[in-house]
């Protein structure tokens, strides 16, 4: 696996030699922007509104907002004072119960391979095995790129994963909606009714049967530009009628007992509902 950082796990006198490895990325369609006239892509260029000029590289200088349109003027030598000390070592500051982390604080997944030398493996394993026994996951600090990062080291089958985490003071709070929540009554039938909605479609979390329909396509549409056809535009879609809420319930038990999603309690995969898909006429 292509390592980005290379370094160890430290907890106590113990020390596990580890890469970390990017596990996810997004397949996002990029799209550039281009002058219409000649299809050139635009370049962006550094603008002083005051000065009505382009201003170089060596001519910029950091500043911190502190008040609207009010800068401290920030250099190199006052970063420094607070520069993080580069790091090669995961360092493990606590155990946790890892259903205890609420996936809020999730921010990118990395995955930790482990040594390459076989003698070197030994800890790596240990490790891995004591955490799926005892349920706990590992709350460390590491310094990537220059920025201190919160983490949790936690079981992924038979490999180890890294969670970079976000810090409480970066969480917003939810209080509002809380509040707003608190102060708004169901009534049990309609209770009833949801639970029933929600017991129809119950199934077994299977990632690969989700599929990014919208990318998919946005892909087909391009192909079919590039190709020389012409894109069909869509039919509007008709607003949804304001129905009352125990009637939509309702209708929805009915149409989830007609069908049952793929990964469902009972095996049955039900059939994937028509999608709308770019259409494509020949030119």
């Amino acid at each position: 696996m292509r390592t980005i950082w290379n370094g160890s796990i430290s907890f106590g006198l113990v020390n596990i030699p580890i890469g970390l490895g990017v596990a996810t990325q997004r397949s996002d369609v990029a799209f550039r922007t281009l002058h219409a006239e000649c299809g050139t892509p635009i370049k962006q260029k550094r603008w002083c509104p005051l000065h009505e000029r382009d201003v170089d590289g060596d001519e910029l200088v950091k500043g911190w907002e502190f008040s609207k349109g009010q800068y401290v003027i920030v250099d190199e030598a006052d970063l420094e004072a607070v520069a993080l000390q580069r790091s090669q070592s995961i360092d493990i500051v606590r155990f946790v119960e890892a259903a205890h982390v609420d996936p809020l604080y999730f921010e990118r997944t990395y995955y930790l391979a482990p040594a390459q030398a076989p003698a070197q493996r030994r800890p790596y394993v240990l490790l891995l095995e004591a955490m799926k026994a005892s349920g706990m996951a590992a709350v460390g600090k590491f310094v990537l790129w220059g920025k201190e990062n919160l983490c949790l080291i936690r079981p992924l089958g038979d490999s180890l994963a890294l969670q970079t985490l976000y810090f409480a003071e970066d969480v917003r709070s939810r209080a509002e909606i809380e509040e707003a929540v608190a102060a708004t009554e169901v009534k049990g039938p309609e209770l009833d009714l949801a639970r029933q909605v929600i017991a129809s479609l119950v199934g077994e979390w299977v990632p690969e049967e989700f599929e990014n329909d919208y990318r998919r396509d946005l892909r087909a549409m391009l192909e079919a530009k590039l190709a020389g056809q012409e894109i069909a535009r869509p039919e509007p879609v008709p607003e949804t009628p304001v129905v009352d809420l125990m009637e939509a319930l309702r209708r929805s038990v009915a149409e989830a007992r007609g069908r049952k999603p793929a990964g469902t309690k009972d095996g049955k995969a039900a059939k994937k509902p028509a999608r709308s898909r770019a259409k494509a006429k020949s030119s």
